[in-house]
């Protein structure tokens, strides 16, 4: 290896540090996710928190990024040594934070790593999370111009108010249950619908990080009206998609908010889910993560546009290569049709 490869070496994975702190501060997650080999890991034993495989090291990203009030990292250059295509280092780390539930904080902390080179570039193979010193003293500051919704949206709601949640859903006519997580909903679910149903599910980060989505149209079991809608064309195909869509005999999905005053809250870019979920469906089923309950309708339209937009607008560009927007918006004030509707409201956090 000749003297410039090196100095190309070292700059790229200098880059891949930096690269992770603006995706923690930006709260891409998925960008973050990205830069890890398939098979890497993300280890933080004081946590403790031990992730494999890029889904892993996004979903519990996911998971901690929705408690926080705010977050600030600080990434400084550490050593780096270079072994042909592989390399070791470490990173020095300052951090500031504070949690929904109170937990607060000034940290300074080690990133021991391991990269390797691959056909994207360096990416970590591992990362391993050394607290050095920590100081929970209350902070006295605060995130500017921080607001309600972006507050509600981060902090699982407690046992006490998902009951509240439930109770004034369930006068609204709504049918609800509250879980422990994604593994008894996923359970639920294949409870709730019989095999050989169709099933319309939403595009929803709850659903693809939970794996119902992969249960509902991957599966077998069920005539999945997704994936056959996506193998169709556009355009000769238009009136067929949009009455598929309408009509199925389940719409599974999740929402953007839910009130403590028993509504729920969806919103769309094309609408085209929208109709299944309103009523078109025979049976409905939301799948709601607990970070999700705000106080109002107001709170959970501010929610939608201040908090859930942005990370969608950011999965999407990274998906899709195009913006998001919220050109349709769904509430769900009541279910007129007992029996019709299920709410699942999970006791953790899950999609945004």
């Amino acid at each position: 290896m000749n003297d410039f490869q090196a100095v190309a070496d070292r700059v790229e994975i200098e880059a891949l540090r930096g690269e992770f702190t603006d995706a923690a501060m930006m709260r891409d997650r998925r960008r973050l996710a990205a830069l890890f080999t398939p098979d890497g890991a993300l280890r933080m034993p004081n946590i403790p928190v031990e992730q494999i495989g890029r889904e892993e090291i996004l979903a519990g990203g996911e998971r901690l990024q929705a408690q926080w009030d705010f977050f600030v990292q600080n990434t400084h250059p550490g050593t780096i040594v270079l072994d042909g295509d592989t390399a070791t280092g470490r990173a020095y780390i300052q951090e500031i934070a504070r949690a929904l539930d109170g937990r607060q904080g000034l940290n300074y902390a080690v990133y021991h790593d391991r990269y390797r080179r691959t056909e994207e570039g360096w990416r970590f193979e591992e990362r391993v999370y050394e607290v050095r010193y920590l100081d929970t003293s209350p902070l006295t500051g605060a995130a500017p111009g921080a607001s309600a919704a972006a507050a509600s949206s981060a902090g699982p709601a407690s046992g006490e108010r998902l009951e509240q949640v439930a109770a004034a859903l369930r006068a609204h006519g709504f049918a609800v249950e509250i879980l422990d997580g994604v593994a008894e909903a996923r359970t639920r679910v294949k409870e709730l619908i019989p095999e050989g149903s169709s099933v319309l599910t939403g595009a929803s980060e709850t659903l693809r990080l939970s794996g119902i989505d992969e249960d509902l149209n991957a599966s077998g079991r069920y005539d999945a009206v997704r994936p056959r809608i996506q193998s169709m064309d556009r355009a000769s195909g238009a009136d067929e998609i949009r009455r598929l869509a309408a009509c199925p005999d389940f719409v599974v999905n999740s929402v953007a908010a839910v009130t403590e005053t028993g509504s729920l809250v969806l919103a769309s870019g094309s609408g085209s889910q929208l109709p299944a979920n309103a009523g078109g469906a025979a049976h409905a089923v939301w799948i709601v993560g607990a970070q999700k309950v705000v106080p109002d309708l107001g709170a959970a339209l501010r929610r939608v546009e201040e908090y859930v937009l942005p990370l969608e607008n950011s999965r999407c560009q990274a998906v899709y290569g195009c913006d998001s927007a919220v050109n349709r918006l769904l509430v769900l004030n009541a279910e007129p049709h007992p029996g019709r509707g299920t709410v699942l409201l999970l006791r953790e956090a899950v999609g945004y």
